[in-house]
C-alpha cells in the first residue's frame, strides 16, 4: 500500500483530473475527500463526518454574512445602479482619450463596492458602457478588454464575498479582511486607468474622446452617484466605524438598494423574485463547496500531507518569500482553469498551514525569522495577495470567465480581440502584486490604524 503522502498527492491528481472534466468541484472534492477518508479510516468515519459536519459548517454565524452579500448584489444588478454610476463617471472622464473606458473602469470599481462579485460587475457593466464605447467608436480591443479588467475588480473592493470565504477559512476578521483590500482596491483602479492612458497614447484612434457633456447633464449625472456613494459610505463606513458587524451592515445595504429600486421603478415584486432565486442559487452553490472543501481539508490533515510538505520545505532551506512566490504563480495557473471561489476553497486549507509553519509557527512574536511579521499580519497580507492573483484568473486564457462574459456580449469582436485587449491590464496586475509584495505596508497599514 502506498505511504500517506504519495496517497495524498494521487488524490489531488484525481481531484484536478475530475475538476478538468468538468465535474462540479463541489461534488469533486466530497468524492475524493470521501474516498480517500475511507481509504485510511474505513467507511464509518465518512458517515460520522456527514452526520455533523454539514450542520457545524453552515451554523457558523459569520456565513450569514455571505447570502445577505449576494442578495445586496443581485437587487444591486436589477436597480439600475450600473446605469448611474457609468453616467457620473463619464460625465467626470469621458472628456479625454481614452475616458468612457476609463469611466467604465471607476463604474467597476464602484458597482463592485455594492455588489461584491466579479461576474457580475462584468456581466452588467458590459451591457451599459458596451454601447456607449461602440458609440465613440472605441476599438474592439479596448473597449471589451477594459471591461473584462474592470470586472475582476468585484472580487477585492470590498465588501467582497471570496474575501469573507477567505476570512472565515483562516480564522480571520472579516472586518480587518476588508480594510486590508480598500488601498490594494484603489490601486488596481488607479493602475488601469494608467493603462488605458497610455494604450491610447501609443494607439490614440483606439480610444478617441467625446468632447465631454453640458453643464447641465454634468450635474444631472453627479448627483446619480450620490445614491451609490450613501450606500457605499452607509454599509462599509458603519463596518470600519464599529456601529455593526458586516452580517447586519449587509442586511442595511439590501434594504438600501431594496428601497432605492423600488423608488426608481427598476425593481418590482418579479425583479426581487428573481433575485432571491438568484441568492438562493448561488448561495447554496457556495455552501456546497465549503462541504467538499471540509471533507478534502479533514482527509488531508488525517493523511498528513500538509504537514510533511511544510516539513519538506523547511527542510530543504528555500527562503520564505521564495515559497510565498512560487504559490502566487501556482493560483496563477489554476486560474487558467478554476473559478477564484473554488480556487481560494482548494488551495488556501491545504497551503496556509505551509505558511504559518514557514513563519516559525502560530504564535510567533511579531518580528523574526519567516517573513518578518505576525502570523496575524501574514494572515491579512497573504489573503490580498491570493485574491489579487485569483482575479488575474478571471481574465487568463483558457478560461477567463469575464473574457467570455464580455464577449458574449460584444458579439462583433472576436474573443482573440478581447484577450488581447486584456493583457495590458494583466500586465498592471502583476505590477500590483509586486509593489504589494515589496511594502506590505500598503495592505497592512489600514487595518492597524483601525485596529487601534
Amino acid at each position: 500500500m502506498m505511504d500517506s503522502v504519495t496517497l495524498g498527492l494521487v488524490s489531488l491528481a484525481v481531484l484536478v483530473g475530475l475538476i478538468a472534466i468538468r465535474m462540479p468541484i463541489a461534488y469533486a472534492m466530497i468524492l475524493v475527500g470521501g474516498i480517500g477518508i475511507t481509504i485510511v479510516n474505513g467507511v464509518a468515519p465518512v458517515f460520522n463526518q456527514l452526520k455533523t459536519l454539514a450542520w457545524g459548517q453552515f451554523s457558523i454565524f459569520d456565513l450569514s454574512v455571505v447570502p445577505m452579500f449576494v442578495l445586496m448584489g443581485a437587487l444591486a444588478s436589477k436597480a439600475g445602479l450600473s446605469r448611474s454610476l457609468f453616467r457620473g463617471a463619464n460625465a467626470w472622464l469621458g472628456w479625454m482619450r481614452g475616458g468612457t473606458a476609463m469611466a467604465a473602469i471607476a463604474g467597476c470599481a464602484g458597482f463592485g463596492a455594492v455588489c461584491g462579485s466579479s461576474l457580475a460587475t462584468a456581466s452588467t457593466m458590459g451591457r451599459v458602457a458596451l454601447p456607449e464605447l461602440k458609440r465613440y467608436n472605441y476599438s474592439g480591443a479596448l473597449a471589451t478588454g477594459s471591461l473584462a479588467a474592470g470586472g475582476v475588480l468585484g472580487i477585492l473592493i470590498p465588501p467582497s464575498v471570496v474575501l469573507i470565504i477567505y476570512a472565515i477559512i483562516v480564522e480571520a476578521n472579516i472586518v480587518t479582511m476588508f480594510a486590508a483590500a480598500l488601498l490594494p482596491g484603489i490601486l488596481a483602479v488607479i493602475l488601469f486607468i494608467l493603462t488605458i492612458a497610455i494604450y491610447v497614447w501609443v494607439r490614440p484612434e483606439a480610444g478617441p474622446s467625446h468632447g465631454g457633456v453640458g453643464r447641465e447633464e454634468f450635474i444631472s449625472a453627479t448627483l446619480g452617484l450620490l445614491p451609490v456613494l450613501t450606500i457605499f459610505g452607509i454599509v462599509l463606513g458603519g463596518i470600519y466605524g464599529g456601529f455593526y458587524n458586516p452580517t447586519p451592515a449587509a442586511a442595511v445595504g439590501v434594504a438600501l438598494v431594496a428601497i432605492y429600486g423600488v423608488a426608481t421603478g427598476n425593481i418590482g415584486w418579479k425583479s426581487f423574485i428573481g433575485a432571491l432565486k438568484e441568492t438562493a442559487a448561488t448561495t447554496g452553490m457556495i455552501y456546497l463547496i465549503l462541504l467538499g472543501a471540509e471533507l478534502m481539508k479533514i482527509y488531508m490533515s488525517r493523511i498528513g500531507l500538509p504537514q510533511a510538505t511544510a516539513a519538506w520545505i523547511i527542510e530543504s532551506g528555500v527562503a520564505p518569500m521564495t515559497v510565498m512566490l512560487l504559490l502566487l504563480l501556482a493560483l496563477i495557473f489554476l486560474g487558467c482553469f478554476m473559478d477564484s471561489l473554488s480556487m481560494i476553497l482548494l488551495v488556501i486549507p491545504f497551503f496556509w498551514p505551509v505558511l504559518v509553519d514557514l513563519n516559525g509557527g502560530l504564535y510567533m512574536p511579531a518580528e523574526g525569522a519567516g517573513f518578518g511579521m505576525s502570523t496575524e499580519d501574514l494572515k491579512i497580507w497573504f489573503g490580498i495577495l491570493a485574491l489579487i492573483v485569483v482575479e488575474l484568473g478571471l481574465i487568463t486564457p483558457p478560461v477567463g470567465m469575464n473574457v467570455f462574459v464580455i464577449s458574449a456580449l460584444a458579439t462583433d469582436t472576436p474573443m482573440s480581440e478581447t484577450f488581447k485587449g486584456v493583457m495590458p491590464f494583466f500586465l498592471a496586475e502583476l505590477v500590483r502584486v509586486a509593489l504589494l509584495v515589496a511594502f506590505p505596508v500598503v495592505v497592512l497599514w489600514l487595518p492597524r490604524v483601525l485596529g487601534g
